[in-house]
Parts: C-alpha cells; sequence; structure tokens
C-alpha cells in the first residue's frame, strides 16, 4: 500500500473544453501514475515452491475472468450491509456505471462525478478498518465465487514456478486479499491516496482500468525482471486489450463478444468455465458489478484508502 504525500492528481477537463487533445494527455498521464502506484503498492511473495521462472509470470483479470461477476459488486453489497452507505447509494453507482457500460456513454465529466462521489465516501477514515471489512466480505461473498478452472489455470503458471498477479479495478487492498487467499503471488489494483493511515479521498492516478493496466503491468514487469514476451495475460473484457497485447501470450477467458472475436481473429486460446445457464445467472450481478467497478471502485478504493486493506 502507498501512503502518498501531497500526490498531484490530474483532472479531466470540463465538458466544453477548447482543447479536446489535452485531455487525452491528461488521461494518459493518469494511467501511468496510476500505474506506477500500483505495481509499487503491489506485495510480492517468494517465489513458487518449484523450480522458479524468474523472467516469466502470468497476470488475471479478476471480475469474470476469477470470479464470477464483479469484485466490487460483492464488496459494496458487503459494505452497505456493515452500513458504511444505504442501499440506495448502492443502487446510483450501479445505474451510473450500468448506463456507461451498457449505452457506451462515458463521458469525461460523467467518470468525474463518479470518482468525486464514489470518493466522498471515505474521505477521512481509517484503512485498517477497511481491510479487516474485506477479510470477513471475502469469506462472506466471495469465496465460493471464484471459478475452479480459472484457478488451476493459475496453479499451473505456478506449478511451473511462475509468479502470478491478479490485476484490477478492485482496491489494491481487497487484490491483496484474493490473491493471498487463492495462494498467488500479489496483486495489481487500484490505489487510492493515504495519508496519516487515513484515505484524502483522492485516487493516485486513475482507476487501474484500460491502459492503467498495462501501465501497471509494465512497471511491475521492470521492477521484476520479467520478459513480457514470455509472460501470460487472462482477461474476459475488451478492456483489458492493453494488457492482453503487452505479453508474449493472451488468453480470453469467458469472453465478452467482442473479446471473443478479436481472440478468434488473432488466434487466442479461448477458455469457457460458464454453461449457458450458470452464465445467464451471473449476467445481473455481473452488470451490477460492472455498474459498481466504474463507480463503487472509487469508492471501495477509497475505502480501502481510509481502512487499509
Amino acid at each position: 500500500m502507498v501512503e502518498s504525500e501531497e500526490v498531484a492528481v490530474p483532472r479531466l477537463p470540463r465538458r466544453g473544453s477548447r482543447d479536446a487533445r489535452r485531455s487525452r494527455v491528461d488521461e494518459e498521464t493518469r494511467a501511468h501514475v496510476a500505474g506506477a502506484a500500483s505495481a509499487a503498492a503491489a506485495e510480492v511473495t517468494g517465489p513458487p515452491a518449484a523450480e522458479p521462472d524468474a523472467t516469466a509470470a502470468a497476470f488475471f483479470d479478476v471480475d469474470n475472468t476469477m470470479m464470477m461477476g464483479a469484485s466490487l459488486f460483492w464488496f459494496a453489497r458487503g459494505l452497505a450491509a456493515r452500513k458504511y452507505f444505504s442501499t440506495r447509494d448502492l443502487s446510483r453507482f450501479v445505474w451510473q456505471q450500468a448506463k456507461f457500460r451498457i449505452a457506451g456513454n462515458e463521458s469525461a465529466d460523467d467518470m468525474h462525478t463518479i470518482r468525486e462521489n464514489a470518493l466522498a465516501f471515505v474521505a477521512g477514515r481509517p484503512v485498517d478498518e477497511i481491510v479487516q471489512a474485506s477479510e470477513e466480505i471475502y469469506d462472506e461473498l466471495m469465496a465460493d465465487r471464484i471459478w475452479s478452472g480459472t484457478r488451476a489455470l493459475a496453479q499451473r503458471h505456478l506449478a511451473a514456478g511462475q509468479r502470478v498477479w491478479l490485476v484490477t479495478a478492485t482496491p489494491v487492498e481487497l487484490a491483496g486479499i484474493i490473491a493471498h487467499r487463492l495462494g498467488l503471488t500479489g496483486a495489481l489494483g487500484t490505489v487510492a491516496e493515504v495519508v496519516d493511515g487515513r484515505y484524502t479521498g483522492r485516487l493516485v492516478g486513475e482507476l487501474m482500468h484500460g491502459e492503467a493496466k498495462a501501465e501497471a503491468v509494465r512497471a511491475l514487469a521492470e521492477r521484476e525482471g520479467l520478459d513480457l514476451s514470455r509472460c501470460t495475460a487472462y482477461s474476459d473484457s475488451a478492456n483489458d486489450l492493453p494488457m492482453l497485447t503487452l505479453t508474449g501470450t493472451a488468453v480470453a477467458v469467458n469472453p465478452d463478444t467482442e473479446l471473443r472475436a478479436v481472440a478468434r481473429s488473432r488466434g487466442w486460446v479461448v477458455r469457457d468455465f460458464r454453461t449457458g445457464r450458470k452464465a445467464a445467472k451471473i449476467g445481473v450481478p455481473t452488470v451490477a458489478a460492472a455498474a459498481v467497478s466504474g463507480g463503487l471502485v472509487g469508492g471501495a478504493v477509497a475505502l480501502r484508502r481510509r481502512n487499509k486493506l
């Protein structure tokens, strides 16, 4: 976890800005800052028990790849049950993000609003509190939702002496708990700023999403001496193409329609652990989770900031 001093987090310009290119530069800057912060915050365990393969590793997305549905949805439910915020607040997050994900309407102003509203819930709160809550929530709501097939893929890499990291928009504290419970090396997640053990209500850079994931993997690879051409990335979403195309091998797990098409065109392996019935059932919490992933990630992230996951 990163306890930062005063980290200047670039903000997207408001609607009507004269310079659209500046918006893109700001977005790239936040992705770079977020990736570097996530890599710095990633706790790394020792080498696997097998003969170490020091330059190869695997990177797994979490939502719908390692876990059924979105981790932040279940995290949010657990926090709401603990009265961190109301079910009305949760519904609002779900609606906002569902609108973006389903309608493809992620404007700069919308994302700025989501970040600001989500982070407001945890500003000033201690981090240790959220870490403890996260441990409980994982046991209550997440442990039984891990895809056994994806977990087996991760275990194959460990058995081959390779390290395995989760890469997710989920707050880095919660991501670390999931990785620890699964016996993985560590996790790259969204980093919220913490000062004196409390969340400030600001993100360090950006949500761990899209290009930010690729930036985090690059930074970690440089720090750990990994050869990305020998690494493997796993995801269910086309949003993770920056990370999937960064490594030598990409695997589509439970892919969405766009990623399945990309995987077929590029000859990537596709692994689908869903049945038709199970996939339909997972769809609802997935949308809600995705909704929460963008909005509540900030809240969860901010929350984790305030409670040190």
